[in-house]
Formats: C-alpha cells, sequence, structure tokens
C-alpha cells in the first residue's frame, strides 16, 4: 500500500492568509502545506481519508484518477469543505462511497443538502452513497478492513483508521487505553502535532512523541501541522530517528 500525502497543514493550511510569519514566508516546499488528507493506494484501489477545501487542488497535483471511496474523520471544515469538488469522480464512476460516523453524515446533510436531494435534484450535483461508521465495526474499502479507532478533539468525537499495518490518527487530544490496544503493531503511524505549545484540542509536539513512545511503531509521520511549529527542516533535525514529520506530496510505501 503506497500513503500520499495530500496535505498536511493545520485549518488554515500554509501560508496563512495575511500572514508576515516566517515559515509563511519560506520558499522552502515543505513548508507549504495545504489542508490535511491522505491517498491510500494498493491494487486497482484507491481511498481519500477527508476531502477539505483545497481537495481539487489536490486530486491535480497527485494526478489521482479515480478514487474508489472518502473515509471522513469528522465534520470540520477542512476536513469535509472539498464535498462539491467529487463530480468529476462522479461523472466518470457514478455515486461516491463515503464513510462516516452517522453525526457527520447528518452534518454534512445540513450542510450540503443539495447533495443528498432526492426530489428535483439538480443534474450536476455531486451524488454519493453514505456508509455508516461505528465504533468497534471494521468495514471493507476493496479487499481490505479498516478498523476505527475512537479519539477525542477537546470535546468531539473523531475517528482516525487502521488498515493492514498503517495508522492514520488526525484532531486528537485524547484517546481511551482500549483504543490504543488497536494500534500496536504498527508499521507506520501518522499523528497530528500542531506545535510546541499547549492546545486545547490537539496534540503539540511533545504530547505526540509521547504517544508514538507508548504505541511502538516502527515509524511515524507527523501531520496537521501549523506554521507556528516552525520550518520543516529545523523541526525534523530535533525528532527522534524513528518520527519524521510529514510534507505535502510526500509518498511512502508499506
Amino acid at each position: 500500500m503506497k500513503v500520499y500525502f495530500l496535505g498536511t497543514g493545520t485549518s488554515q493550511g500554509i501560508p496563512v492568509i495575511g500572514s508576515d510569519h516566517p515559515v509563511c514566508k519560506s520558499l522552502d516546499s515543505k513548508d507549504k502545506r495545504l489542508r490535511v488528507s491522505v491517498l491510500l493506494r494498493w491494487d486497482d484501489y484507491s481511498y481519500v481519508i477527508d476531502c477539505g477545501p483545497d481537495f481539487r487542488q489536490q486530486m491535480l497535483t497527485s494526478n489521482c484518477h479515480k478514487v474508489d471511496g472518502i473515509i471522513f474523520t469528522h465534520e470540520h471544515a477542512d476536513h469535509t469543505a472539498g464535498l462539491d469538488d467529487i463530480r468529476p469522480f462522479n461523472f466518470r464512476q457514478g455515486e461516491m462511497p463515503i464513510y462516516a460516523h452517522q453525526r457527520v453524515i447528518d452534518n454534512m446533510k445540513a450542510r450540503f443538502d443539495y447533495v443528498f436531494e432526492t426530489v428535483n435534484k439538480y443534474p450536476g450535483a455531486p451524488s454519493v452513497k453514505t456508509i455508516e461508521v461505528v465504533n468497534n465495526q471494521p468495514f471493507a474499502i476493496g479487499d481490505k478492513m479498516a478498523v476505527p479507532v475512537n479519539v477525542m478533539h477537546g470535546d468531539l468525537q473523531v475517528f482516525g483508521y487502521r488498515i493492514d499495518d498503517f495508522a492514520y490518527l488526525t484532531d486528537v487530544k485524547t484517546i481511551e487505553e482500549t483504543e490504543i490496544y488497536k494500534l500496536k503493531n504498527l508499521k507506520v503511524l501518522v499523528v497530528n502535532a500542531l506545535r510546541e505549545e499547549p492546545h486545547f484540542s490537539h496534540f503539540n509536539l511533545q504530547e505526540a512523541l509521547d504517544f508514538i513512545a507508548l504505541v511502538k511503531p516502527e515509524k511515524a509521520y507527523l501531520t496537521h501541522i501549523s506554521h507556528i511549529m516552525g520550518f520543516h527542516e529545523e523541526v525534523q533535525q530535533k525528532l527522534p530517528e524513528n518520527v519524521f514529520l510529514a510534507y505535502d506530496n510526500l509518498e511512502i510505501t508499506l
């Protein structure tokens, strides 16, 4: 399985509009971060986790021509606002399967009501097939099984996902021990690390490193990164040898 990092930034992306922060003015491509998302590819299957407001640009940059489904972690705009841009895939493939907590599906029905319209639906509107994700109930994606991992983003429930020996967790602040058990014997863990300073709803860098030390994956990649974290190359030098700062358009193979 190949994991392509479509975006590794926080909710505003980097550079932040109007910001004079040095990282926002960096010329290093690794310091330019779209909203957080990954593309998983194996055999003839392609699945995306979250589609934020940069989804169209990410699909063009990654040269992705087929998406078999979109798996959502939660309903925040930086993870869902690109839903309208699935239309080219609809025109080629038909309705798009989307996997999410029922709360998230209900939220998208309210925000994207025209997508879910059943009477007099506009012919060019996106088309989706909803599949509810329930904690402790693995579900099929292609010929693999995805295991939901329940975490908390402040007071909001969020799903991470484990597929084979790979796990993707974003917007984590706390996680129960019963859920950590699902993350044993990983080859690769992707987890959020917003900045060095504490944050009320995200792991900061030290919390992410402590969590990685607890889970003990072979390798870990940090994502959902703020410009306040610092320059990519400088931060990377501070990390343990098996921990890497992810960046947009990085692709790894498991």
